[in-house]
């Protein structure tokens, strides 16, 4: 965190790789900003307004990659939130990443801590996408939180708009944590 962390709350940077209106990750991300009760600030950056990452531009870079260039140096952690497309996360989130690390040698996520949770509708998941994404997140030096691990099956019913009982307390418990990591790291 930055020198002043201590004095405020600190600043998450939030990408959602999922980019469609009904997106249950975007929901996903609702809860857990009630979750984190004021606790943290949030950035939410719509990644899909990036153009395709190329070296042509990278010396150069579209106003969108200059504003998220500026929320990635100014932020005391990063929150990734996935859905999982064949077993593997979305394109769009591969590219604000290769965008936050590049041109060579200008890595923007080097040593930020980061959370990693994501909601499927499926039996396992998001846990393919996340084991993949943690890859890529190791390589771009960021501090990945690794326990516990987030893996949520999205109820295709909500208990009156609301996550159930025990989901509600295990999302209140990551939040925990990761306010804890951000801080540590």
């Amino acid at each position: 965190m930055t020198q002043n962390a201590a004095d405020r709350k600190p600043k998450i940077l939030a990408l959602i790789g999922g980019i469609s209106r009904g997106s249950i990750n975007k929901k996903l991300f609702v809860f857990f900003k009630e979750a984190a009760g004021g606790s943290l600030e949030f950035d939410e950056f719509d990644i899909k307004s990036l153009p395709f990452y190329s070296q042509d531009i990278e010396e150069a870079p579209p106003s969108e990659a200059v504003d998220f260039k500026e929320r990635i140096k100014v932020c005391d952690g990063v929150l990734i939130i996935t859905p999982e497309y064949n077993r593997s996360f979305p394109g769009v989130l591969k590219n604000a990443l290769d965008w936050g690390s590049r041109p060579y040698g200008q890595n923007l996520w080097s040593g930020k801590p980061a959370g990693l949770i994501g909601a499927s509708p499926g039996a396992i998941g998001t846990f393919g996408a996340q084991n993949q994404l943690r890859q890529v997140l190791n390589f771009l030096d960021l501090r990945t939180m690794n326990q516990p691990e987030f893996y949520f099956s999205f109820p295709r019913e909500l208990e009156n708009g609301r996550l159930p009982r025990s989901s509600d307390e295990f999302l209140k418990s990551y939040v925990a944590k990761f306010r804890e990591w951000v801080a540590r790291v």
